[in-house]
């Protein structure tokens, strides 16, 4: 396979230049313009950012995003899925408010907000996994799927269980339903918390197979019954069900490499990651840590593997910001920062080259990759 062209830009502007037209640039010049927009429908997955979370992305960079594709004739919507934890969006109204809040909205924007998955997280798609090992039949948010193109604009940044989050967790992790999510970091079946659950058996109603039975009062899930679909955790209206989250890290990851490449296969796809409050885990925390790089700079290509393995090197290549998450880990062990890299120092049980060597595996992209720098201050 040939290498894949990573175009990168940095960080600075000038009187002439500001990073929003920096990024509009950079798409140009990575090629997103020779993808047919003509009337199809676009979406654009990002995340949205957990309330009281502030280093997501910026919405003016979604806008730029819309705006391009809306220029080029297409009809763009901002996307994400619900989330299986218990947060702020973890159904559809309280996403579209989060997104709201953190200002993501049509005014802001220039684009409608859709959560890809419907109301209550359980609008999902069945998608087969062409050279899927792990994962036969993702479970993908609908919208998604109903899209003729998919953009991921991402926020790279660390991650307590994948290493880092890129294009890969935001298009794989991310366009993925709850009972998709649940897949990914589960290899068990959702559990009742009978404290939380008053028996109204909302569960029982929507499971296909008896799996949920009430007993004393309380709903119990039948395992050798449930076949792990996940559809009771998005009915549920107390937050009573929940997966055991027991997946090994490695197959954690080389399951969100399959879902994403569900997600693409098939169908144009455009990748763009910005590389700026590199905080030490995912933008689902309600709050977020210093960032242990300075900000990097914006990168686009058409391969997703290829781009999520620029940023990483781009990161480990980067200068530890003192009184970081990282500097502090550095100082404890300065042994094992010899040995391994930035995102590994800071969350020592990751392993983020599994994704990548998983995802180059079953043909989503490669890492091998040519990093085309434009200084376009």
């Amino acid at each position: 396979m040939a290498k894949a062209k990573v175009y990168f830009t940095n960080m600075r502007t000038s009187a002439n230049i500001n990073l929003l037209q920096k990024l509009e640039k950079l798409m140009d010049k990575a090629g997103i313009g020779q993808i047919n927009f003509d009337h199809k429908f676009t979406a654009i997955k990002l995340h949205f950012g957990e309330p009281g979370n502030l280093a997501f992305l910026r919405p003016n960079y979604a806008k730029v995003v819309a705006d391009k594709v809306r220029a080029l004739g297409g009809k763009p919507f901002l996307t994400d899925c619900n989330t299986l934890y218990v947060g702020r969006r973890k159904n559809a109204l309280e996403h579209m408010d989060a997104a709201y809040e953190n200002g993501f909205s049509p005014l802001t924007t220039g684009c409608q907000v859709i959560i890809a998955d419907g109301l209550k997280g359980t609008d999902e798609a069945y998608v087969p996994v062409p050279n899927g090992e792990y994962v036969k039949e993702a479970k993908i948010g609908r919208a998604i799927m109903d899209a003729d193109i998919i953009i991921s604009l991402s926020h790279f940044k660390g991650h307590e269980m994948a290493g880092f989050g890129g294009a890969l967790k935001n298009i794989g992790m991310g366009c993925g339903s709850r009972a998709g999510k649940m897949e990914q970091h589960s290899e068990g079946k959702p559990h009742v918390n009978p404290h939380l659950c008053v028996g109204c058996g909302s569960c029982a109603r929507i499971c296909a197979h008896g799996a949920p039975t009430l007993t004393n009062g309380r709903m119990v899930i039948d395992h050798d019954k449930c076949v792990g679909c996940g559809r009771c955790i998005g009915v549920c209206p107390f937050d009573a069900i929940s997966p055991d989250y027991n997946a090994a890290l490695d197959n954690f990851n080389k399951k969100m490499a399959e879902y994403a490449l569900a997600v693409v296969y098939g169908r144009p796809s455009f990748h763009i990651a910005i590389i700026t409050d590199v905080s030490p885990n995912c933008d689902c925390h309600f709050e977020n840590d210093i960032p242990f790089v300075p900000n990097i700079g914006i990168a686009a290509s058409f391969d997703p593997v290829a781009l999520d393995r620029a940023c990483a090197d781009l990161v480990n290549q980067a200068p530890i910001i003192p009184g970081s998450v990282l500097d502090e880990h550095i100082q404890e062990n300065p042994d094992e920062a010899k040995k391994h890299d930035h995102f590994h120092n800071v969350a020592p049980i990751t392993d983020w080259t599994s994704c990548l060597e998983h995802a180059e595996k079953i043909g989503l992209g490669t890492q091998d990759y040519e990093l085309i720098t434009l200084k376009l201050a």
